[in-house]
């Protein structure tokens, strides 16, 4: 996807991009790729691809959600800022908070958030169980959104703690996305959502299966989750 078929994507969408965001689409593609050299940021380096299969596909949330609104976002996982920094510059009013493990990944995304001129946007260095028991954090957002981070059941304790009453947990998600549903099911309801859209979409040009699961937060997640670090991975919650 060369940056002409981008713009039009999004044109088609209702997405107009003005100068300043195509410059700062442009300056993204040039960061990662320049720091890549350096470190491990993603396996998708050249042009067409990155503005396919990260900023695309990034962007695709706001295709079923409304983000022309202040929401505050919080974006687990996000390696080098996927999906939240480019809804964050289409949609510039979005507050945007990423928690990585990786301290190196949070260094790039300070170096990319100054390059690129972005406020609101706050980066820690942390595990998502941690965050999620921190009481600064837990269920303060009104989105939060993982892409191919891990399975839905993980997901769901990862992100569900942090998402506020009345918010929405976005799932981002491959084609196992539906393998993975009915698992995630228990987990879902035990952590106060439900399932209120799902939507299936095929990436343009190489068509490949993309879901977005989008859960309602009902009820408060009960205290003793996240659990500790690592436990959420390696025993997942089952009925």
């Amino acid at each position: 996807m060369n940056k002409e078929t981008f713009l039009k994507a999004l044109q088609d969408q209702g997405i107009e991009l003005n100068e300043k965001q195509k410059k700062q689409f442009h300056d993204y593609f040039e960061a990662l790729v320049e720091w890549n050299e350096k470190m491990n940021l993603t396996a998708i380096t050249d042009e067409e691809s990155v503005y396919l299969k990260h900023f695309y596909d990034s962007i695709t949330a706001a295709f079923y959600l409304d983000f022309n609104q202040p929401l505050s976002i919080c974006d687990v996982g996000a390696g080098a800022g996927f999906p939240s920094l480019p809804l964050k510059i289409v949609f510039p009013q979005l507050k945007v908070t990423i928690v990585d493990s990786l301290k190196k990944r949070i260094t790039f995304l300070n170096h990319l958030a100054t390059k690129l001129e972005l406020d609101d946007v706050a980066f820690y260095h942390d595990r998502a169980e941690n965050f999620g028991k921190n009481q600064q954090f837990r269920e303060q957002y009104d989105m939060v959104t993982a892409r191919a981070v891990a399975r839905l059941s993980v997901l769901s304790e990862l992100c569900l703690p942090l998402t506020k009453v009345g918010g929405k947990f976005v799932a981002m998600k491959g084609a196992s996305f539906k393998d993975e549903l009915e698992d995630a099911a228990f987990a879902t309801s035990l952590l106060g959502a439900e399932l209120e859209k799902h939507h299936t979409f095929y990436l343009p040009e190489e068509d490949s299966e993309r879901n977005i699961g989008i859960y309602h937060k009902r009820r408060k997640t009960p205290k003793k989750y996240p659990r500790k670090a690592g436990l959420p991975n390696k025993s997942p919650l089952t009925q």
